[in-house]
């Protein structure tokens, strides 16, 4: 779900292995402070340092998931970093609290907005922006549709812009078999959807792959999942082919014949393995 880019996790010295990911976080007093989610491993074991998603988080990703039936996102279209004591001087400001427009994503809302590289937010809709990871938090938990106002330093100069927050778009394949019947152009990866492998969640996750596409969704009876493809995994090889996302996974797939049997190279929790996914399936 990406929440390692919009939420600073807990982090625990509460033992979290392989199998109770999803338990409670409690305190003292038995109340619910977080959701059980990843731990820093260098061995594959537990190693003393766990990680829980917020209770608060866990709250709005249930009720997202409810009410939509998959996790909306808040979205500008901007990529920000810190600001460094030394990017603070060559942009003439006095201290490096606020977000740092890196780049601005075309015909996103920050575009529509005006938005430029090099503004420097440091207001959303009345809160002061500390850094960066406050101001992605609090664009993603803003309803698609808000319209909110940014304070920003341009050519240390202040000024306010009225932003109208998009849905954050995922970048997602799905293979579908076609509606006719006749099988033209399937083959025996159609039914499943993948979406990109990011640095950011491999970072908090159990896998060490930083590239390739994770499995999302496996359609009910498709040669993928009776062969034994699982979502979660991670498909880093299509017969010995390297693929490291979604436009490489589309480009090998788009030259699959209807009959032909596919070899994958899956990440699967902290193993490696080959699986074989074939019409027999």
């Amino acid at each position: 779900m990406g929440i390692v880019d919009y939420e600073d996790f807990i982090q625990t010295d509460a033992a979290i292995n392989p199998g109770n990911s999803g338990g409670a976080l409690v305190n003292l007093r038995g109340e619910l402070i977080g959701i059980n989610t990843a731990i820093f491993t260098q061995s594959g074991g537990y190693m003393g340092i766990g990680f829980a998603i917020p209770s608060n988080m866990a709250k709005s990703v249930m009720e997202s998931l409810i009410k939509h039936g998959k996790v909306v996102r808040g979205w500008i279209g901007v990529s920000i970093q810190e600001i460094t004591q030394d990017l603070a001087k060559e942009f003439g400001v006095t201290d490096t609290t606020g977000a740092l427009i890196a780049d601005v994503t075309e015909n996103s809302p920050a575009a529509n907005a005006n938005l430029e590289r090099g503004d420097i937010i440091t207001n959303y809709h009345g809160t002061t922006i500390r850094d960066p990871g406050q101001l992605r938090a609090l664009v993603a938990e803003t309803a698609p549709g808000t319209t909110v106002t940014l304070s920003l330093l341009r050519d240390k100069k202040p000024h306010d812009v009225t932003i109208t927050i998009g849905e954050l778009p995922i970048e997602r394949t799905k293979i579908s078999r076609r509606d006719d019947g006749r099988g033209k152009g399937e083959h025996v990866l159609t039914g499943i959807t993948v979406e990109n492998v990011t640095d950011q969640s491999q970072r908090f996750g159990r896998s060490t792959v930083r590239s390739g596409v994770v499995v999302t969704e496996i359609e009910a009876d498709s040669h993928a999942e009776r062969a034994g493809l699982r979502a979660g995994d991670v498909i880093r090889e299509i017969n010995r082919k390297p693929v490291k996302d979604v436009r490489d996974f589309e480009r090998i797939t788009n030259q699959l014949s209807p009959s032909s049997p596919v070899l994958l190279l899956l990440s699967r929790g902290n193993a490696t393995i080959f699986l074989s996914v074939n019409a027999a399936h």
